[in-house]
């Protein structure tokens, strides 16, 4: 798919990876939805993108307000070809503590926000898709990309909760490409490894140095701009359909 001129909804937009891919859409030609809880952060990042960028605020986990934000969204820029899903959490919690099994509200919201909140928005966006004029001859109509983790195959101690959700992530990734096929949408998924996040830049070495000596090559954390080139490859390579990328520098997590 052609990036410019294109509307893409970007859940998480507000900063790190989604920002990353907000500001690489804006660069060859796209518009920018940046749906996030953060409202200030939403907008400031939408007036520092520019014209072709709006900020609506938005809750994963509440079905009422994606319906809303993309219905919004695809009013005001008159539909959505291509939906990128950033938004989600981490937490560190071990099944069972001092204090006894995990609270499976806390399980519960990690699922809500990282699983259902990825779909939710998804499938909302394809039913717009749908009704797009094909861009290419092969009648492609949208283009949506999730977020995984390679957490989802090499999950750490105290990461049941994440692996899970992000696990699911990957695992619906082919019945979703294979449900929107006769809509002519693509689904693929991105399971990056460790990334320069905000989070991450402010750990300290004791944190960052053992990631980094997981990574092969390169030496280093994932820089969101590799996020976002491997999303713009997605998107304008028409052969890319129901897989999960790895992008993480050949890392494999030690379980501690």
């Amino acid at each position: 798919m052609n990036i410019k001129n294109k509307v893409a909804v970007i859940t998480g937009g507000a900063s790190g990876l989604g920002r990353a891919t907000a500001e690489m859409i804006i660069q060859n030609g796209g518009k920018v939805a940046i749906f996030d809880l953060n409202e200030a952060l939403a907008k400031k990042t939408a007036s520092e993108l520019g014209n072709g960028t709006r900020a609506y605020t938005v809750n994963v986990t509440d079905n009422a307000s994606v319906q809303a934000a993309v219905d919004a969204a695809a009013a005001d820029f008159g539909g959505i070809h291509i939906n990128v899903n950033c938004a989600g959490i981490g937490t560190a919690a071990r099944t069972l503590s001092k204090d006894g099994a995990l609270d499976i509200n806390r399980f519960n919201f990690v699922i809500q926000v990282n699983l259902i909140g990825t779909f939710s928005t998804l499938s909302k966006c394809a039913a717009v898709m749908q009704n797009n004029e094909p861009d290419n001859a092969d009648g492609e109509r949208g283009v949506v990309i999730n977020t995984a983790s390679v957490a989802a195959f090499d999950g750490q101690i105290g990461q049941a909760a994440y692996s899970a959700s992000k696990a699911g992530v990957a695992g619906m990734t082919l019945p979703i490409a294979r449900d929107l096929s006769r809509s002519g949408v693509r689904v693929c998924t991105i399971a990056p490894g460790i990334f320069e996040t905000p989070m991450m830049q402010g750990a300290p070495d004791r944190v960052r140095d053992p990631l980094i000596e997981m990574v092969q090559f390169p030496k280093r954390l994932g820089n969101a701009p590799e996020f976002a080139l491997l999303s713009r490859q997605i998107i304008e390579n028409p052969y890319l359909n129901g897989e999960t990328i790895r992008l993480d520098g050949a890392i494999r997590m030690a379980p501690k």
